[in-house]
């Protein structure tokens, strides 16, 4: 339920009337700054500086409770509840921070605890509207339709020309079956807000429902919605599906594919328009479609099913067979999977199959029109069915049970959408951004960083700052796992004078460590990962315990095996290459633990260790090292990111959720996205 997210922002940020403490005059002026940043919605960058207030103030409830408003303006709503309950620890009379914490327990299914939370608010605010609105869904929810109505009659009482108290009780009286006043209180909606898109869409799901449905009215409300809320793909999805209930084929392609351009992942926008374009016989196009939907969703039966019948129709008969073999796994009693098998095997002269698979057919189609008699005896000796026996057998039917793989389907319409940010840095929803989920990258030392807004300076290792203390490397060490690319000229010309310097220096000098890491440095920044391999070992055989050398060398192993030139399309040399590179990877890992037992405290070894591991797919032992890497550095937010995205896979959702909600506090902007895609 994201619905009350919207009714709590507008009035929340500066509601607080609690005096600022003096003591620190720099506390208070960042919490001012983070609060601007808030207004604004600079969430990410909100929460760095809320960060900062708390590490100097811990005791202070405000800064917990404007860091919680930014989480669940991010969507994260754990987060939220937390700081939440922590604002209220400290002071208990901050009623917004009641409130804030049942939007969170509504978003997480938790409608109850959220009722507790807005009673409390409502002991400070009897009247409060966004708090009785909240109420009221949180009570629809639990289906305590009754307390809901109630909380309504406060609501119309004190807020007569409120729209959302029609609209919530036009939801209510939905749920009752009642769709005489739903319409009423959509109408009276309309008429106190015409630009009320959950009027027009809710009056339209009631059209489009009721019997017998009513396209054409439905149409035109989804039309005014869509006028609206342009940028909501779900609309175009259904209103192309009353579009095609009337006949209107081509407007309804057109909204398939507008809707898909809004939304590139929309799986319902793939499956419905390969539907219609293998009604009309563009078999190849509508075979693109489903096999879009499966990689979306590879275990989406229905797209399986269709692209075996288009396989079928194509005459391909392997890949349909393939696919018919994957629906029979899920739907081992669907007949018709068994029939389509059997025509296949059938033409293609494999009888011994095919009469297996007839016979399996026929057996199923027959228990099936039993059960279907059996069950339309039933209803007619109880009285509780119109249906003649026929006509129920007839929903049993082959037809009717293929009919469900093959039936356009329509999207549940959102209540309340998120703005709509053009700004492409850190500011607004960054959950909403369409971005490639993928993990943190590893760390290595590199003379060129990449400072964001919301990490301006690098990570330490006192390694590295010794060496920069001393200014025997001609440039300073930087700590980052995002290196920019080196796209001027003279910058790379530096590097290969040196190179060149350090040529000379070798050729008529003593040896030293220090030498062959440098010019191993200048290799690593120029890509020339195998040269810096050899200088790092160099500099490893002058002086064994030091750690950077392994460091660095287990970084210049790991890009060197990324790099375009280790991989082969050469079928025959797979398995030698997958030797060398299980090879590779256990001395990038021996390198690691060598760092770890010379330089115990350093936390990037142990990251490094447990993202690899991650890629790799050891998922227990890269959260092992990960957690080690925490331990060591409590603020280390690219390790609890991977830690989350690790305990997700695994299935551990809630382990996950934490990390993720943790790295974003500490500023890793993935994290949101990668939170709402699995709260989806």
């Amino acid at each position: 339920m994201r619905s009350c997210v919207k009714f709590l922002i507008a009035g929340i940020i500066f509601l607080c009337c609690w005096q600022p403490v003096r003591s620190q005059i720099n506390a208070e002026q960042v919490l001012r700054v983070g609060q601007n940043a808030l207004y604004f919605e600079d969430y990410m960058l909100s929460i760095q500086y809320f960060n900062q207030v708390i590490a100097a103030k811990p005791y202070l409830a405000q800064p917990y409770f404007y860091r919680s408003i930014a989480k669940i303006n991010l969507d994260d709503f754990k987060g939220a509840e937390n700081d939440a309950t922590l604002a209220l620890e400290r002071n208990p009379f901050i009623t917004d921070a009641w409130e804030v914490r049942g939007v969170a327990r509504q978003n997480m299914g938790n409608p109850r605890g959220a009722i507790s939370d807005y009673d409390e608010a409502l002991k400070l605010l009897p009247n409060n509207r966004s708090i009785l609105f909240n109420k009221a869904l949180a009570q629809e929810e639990i289906e305590d339709y009754a307390g809901a109505h109630e909380t309504f009659k406060i609501l119309q009482k004190y807020y007569p020309q409120f729209d959302g108290t029609y609209l919530g009780r036009a939801r209510l009286y939905i749920l009752e079956g009642d769709t005489v006043n739903a319409n009423a209180d959509l109408d009276k909606a309309l008429q106190l807000n015409k630009n009320a898109t959950n009027a027009y869409v809710m009056r339209a799901d009631i059209a489009m429902n009721s019997n017998p449905p009513q396209y054409e009215k439905a149409l035109a409300d989804m039309d005014e919605a869509v006028k609206l809320q342009p940028r909501y793909a779900g609309y175009f999805i259904n209103r192309a599906y009353l579009r095609y209930m009337l006949d209107d084929y081509f407007g309804a392609m057109a909204d398939y594919d507008y809707a898909i351009g809004l939304d590139p992942l929309n799986a319902i926008g793939y499956f419905n328009r390969g539907l219609l374009r293998a009604e009309v016989n563009d078999n190849d196009k509508a075979i693109q479609d489903f096999t879009r939907v499966l990689q979306l969703n590879s275990d989406d039966v229905r797209a399986l099913y269709n692209r075996a019948m288009l396989y079928k129709e194509t005459k391909q008969w392997d890949a349909a067979l393939n696919d018919l073999n994957r629906v029979i796994e899920q739907y081992p009693d669907f007949a018709g999977v068994y029939y389509a098998r059997f025509q296949i095997n059938n033409d293609r002269g494999n009888l011994r199959e095919a009469e297996k698979d007839y016979k399996k057919a026929v057996q199923l189609t027959d228990l099936a029109l039993k059960e279907a008699r059996e069950n339309a005896e039933q209803q007619q000796n109880t009285g509780n069915s119109e249906t003649t026996t026929e006509k129920s057998v007839e929903e049993y039917s082959e037809k009717m049970v293929a009919d469900r793989f093959s039936s356009l389907l329509t999207m549940e319409n959102e209540t309340n959408l998120s703005g709509d940010y053009n700004n492409k840095s850190i500011r607004g929803k960054v959950q909403d951004r369409n971005i490639n989920v993928e993990i943190e990258p590893i760390f290595l030392l590199s003379y060129y960083g990449a400072p964001t807004q919301l990490k301006e300076s690098g990570y330490y290792i006192k390694e590295a700052d010794d060496i920069n203390g001393t200014r025997t490397l001609r440039y300073l060490l930087q700590v980052t796992n995002r290196i920019p690319t080196i796209e001027d000229e003279k910058v790379a010309q530096n590097h290969f004078e040196s190179i060149e310097y350090y040529n000379s220096y070798l050729a008529t000098h003593q040896p030293r460590a220090i030498d062959y890491f440098g010019r191993g440095m200048d290799f690593m920044t120029t890509r020339d990962y195998n040269s810096a391999i050899s200088d790092f070992t160099k500099a490893i055989n002058l002086t064994a315990d030091w750690p950077l050398p392994y460091f660095m060398r287990a970084v210049a192993k790991y890009y060197s095996l990324k790099s375009p030139h280790n991989s082969s399309e050469n079928s025959s040399a797979n398995e030698l290459q997958l030797n060398n590179v299980k090879a590779e990877l256990r001395e990038i890992l021996a390198d690691l633990d060598k760092v770890s037992e010379l330089s115990p405290s350093m936390p990037f070894a142990y990251y490094n260790k447990g993202t690899i591991l991650l890629e790799e797919g050891d998922l227990t032992s890269a959260i092992s090292a990960l957690s080690k890497a925490i331990e060591l550095k409590p603020d280390f937010g690219e390790a609890y990111y991977n830690r989350g995205y690790a305990y997700m896979q695994l299935g551990n959702r809630n382990s996950g959720a934490a990390d993720l909600s943790k790295a974003g506090e500490l500023g890793i902007l993935p994290s949101y996205n990668l939170l709402k895609r699995m709260n989806q």
